[in-house]
């Protein structure tokens, strides 16, 4: 499984390979066209609850994590997911946070690989 995470503000790119934004919410100043999407898979991103209550806030990070994988152990945006990777040579989730290492994305892409 080729996965991996960039933000939807970087260029896009051909090696991004088949793009999935996974947040719910639509990116500020991204327009449709300039996303260059194959699929908004909204419903794996965190509960609105569970976004709300982390506000990235880096203490919290591990605590959300966890609350995410248990909430991702119950998704069935999970096997959507994963079938998507299974039929493209890379895929890569698209996030618009700006931490590049603290972002649901990441913690998802962990999730997937089985390093959560």
């Amino acid at each position: 499984m080729d996965v991996t995470t960039k933000r939807i503000y970087s260029p896009v790119s051909p090696d991004d390979g088949y793009r999935v934004l996974v947040d719910r919410l639509w990116p500020r100043g991204v327009s449709k066209a300039a996303a260059n999407l194959d699929l908004w898979l909204r419903d794996v991103a965190p509960s609105t609850e569970l976004r709300t209550w982390w506000d990235h806030d880096p203490g919290k990070q591990a605590e959300f994590a966890a609350r995410y994988d248990a909430e991702l152990d119950h998704n069935p945006a999970v096997d959507e997911l994963r079938q998507v990777a299974r039929e493209h040579p890379r895929v890569t989730l698209l996030y618009a946070a700006r931490d590049p290492h603290m972002n649901h994305a990441q913690v998802l892409l962990d999730y997937l690989t089985g390093e959560a």
